[in-house]
């Protein structure tokens, strides 16, 4: 039987909104974790916050998902992605300032 690796990807991710002082960077790092996915969360100047994630497609997917709910105290208005080829830059899934 030949096995095959797990495609890794990258998303770069911009979640606007009531987004910021309300959790959602521990929480989407929490998800990102559970998932297995590396890279960061951050935010932005102008009030989103941004997130560059890597790892398998489907793993990927599911955290674009959880963005348009967010953490329980969130109101996200939208999700703008956009998907990239993977750097394997990140060795964890951290919160950036």
């Amino acid at each position: 039987m030949k096995l095959y690796n797990k495609r890794v990807q990258r998303v770069n991710l911009v979640v606007t909104g009531a987004v910021q002082g309300v959790g959602f960077r521990y929480y989407a790092r929490d998800e990102a974790k559970k998932l297995g996915l590396t890279g960061w969360v951050r935010n932005r100047e102008d009030g989103k916050v941004e997130i560059a994630a890597e790892g398998e497609h489907n793993a990927l997917e599911e955290l674009i998902n959880w963005c348009y709910e967010g953490s329980p105290a969130a109101k996200v208005d939208s999700v703008d992605f956009e998907w990239g080829r993977a750097t394997s830059e990140f060795s964890d899934f951290e919160i950036s300032t």
